[in-house]
């Protein structure tokens, strides 16, 4: 059943600008306005995908779409609402219900055990979870939020799914950043810097995002956007990798802003394959000129992937950052 949300007519000229080839506008418009395929993704901290793949077979349809990572399931079954929440598996902590864009910005960051890793803006802990599980539980993650309620919300979560090598703390990420720099904190191996952004990517799941969207919160989070990374390279130790990921199309708050971290920092961006269908960043948008380098930059899709839309961009610090 349709959404009753429709685009704003500013939205839907923007999104035909980024997307002019043919029919792929149509195609985008069409499928924001159909609901999320139901992704989870195993937590391996508690349980081995196979095995769970197997225990969930007994009551879904269970595919594991990506053999290189046998972690993201996806449940084919038409499923009740509230089905997924209130499974005995997701209730233990075995899966977290999780959609596949989402998990991208992790596999981007290939965090390793025994790392000491930040995670800025970590609530809900959707990735705090699954960069615990790639460490084998192993190092420390720097999990910060602002807001209590969503601090409530990431501890929940990090104690559902047993991480035991996570420490959250509650600070304004500016703030946080520039006193660790200050400090005789050691720097960060890795920095996950998943932004509050406008949510253009999340239509599907979040239809009031259609009512929502305007173009000056587009500009307000661009500028906040390019604080964070400005403060959180301080914090990157050389040679340090930190990915930048957004759940927006918008190209203010995405190639702009990495646009300005290789104006004013010593950064280069890597080159990442995922294993969604992605497109290269953009390097014009009306009448700004973006490096180059941002091309390398991934833009996912909905109507790519039948996802919903992200952006990702991992770059590595290669020299020393005055304080």
């Amino acid at each position: 059943m349709p959404y009753k949300y429709e685009m704003k007519p500013l939205f839907r000229e923007r999104m035909s600008v980024l997307l002019p080839e043919e029919n792929d506008f149509e195609k985008f418009e069409k499928i924001v306005h159909t609901s999320p395929l139901n992704f989870i993704r195993c937590n391996t901290i508690k349980m081995h995908p196979i095995e769970l793949a197997e225990r969930l077979r007994k009551k879904w349809i269970v595919k594991q779409p990506y053999p290189e990572y046998p972690e993201i399931l996806l449940i084919e079954s038409d499923l009740k609402p509230g089905e997924l929440g209130n499974s005995i598996e997701h209730i233990l902590g075995y899966y977290y219900i999780q959609e596949v864009s989402s998990m991208m910005a992790i596999i981007a960051l290939s965090p390793e055990p025994n790392e000491l890793i930040l995670d800025l803006c970590a609530s809900p802990g959707s990735k705090t979870t699954q960069m615990a599980a790639k460490m084998q539980n192993k190092g420390t993650i720097i999990a910060n939020d602002l807001k209590i309620d969503r601090i409530a919300i990431l501890s929940a979560n990090i104690e559902k799914c047993g991480v035991t090598n996570a420490i959250i703390t509650r600070k304004d990420a500016i703030a946080l950043c520039s006193n660790l720099s200050k400090s005789n904190f050691p720097k960060f191996d890795r920095i996950l810097l998943d932004v509050p952004c406008s949510g253009e990517g999340t239509l599907r799941s979040s239809p009031k995002t259609f009512l929502m969207w305007n173009y000056k919160l587009i500009n307000k989070f661009s500028r906040q956007q390019k604080k964070f990374i400005a403060f959180a390279l301080k914090c990157l130790k050389v040679g340090g990798v930190l990915v930048y990921s957004t759940c927006t199309h918008s190209p203010e708050e995405n190639e702009e802003v990495i646009d300005f971290a290789l104006k004013n920092f010593p950064v280069k961006i890597e080159s990442v394959s995922l294993p969604l269908k992605c497109r290269p960043g953009i390097t014009k948008w009306k009448d700004k000129n973006y490096n180059k380098e941002v091309d390398k930059c991934l833009r996912i899709y909905p109507q790519d992937n039948d996802s919903e839309g992200f952006f990702v961009c991992k770059m590595t610090l290669i020299g020393e950052i005055e304080k």
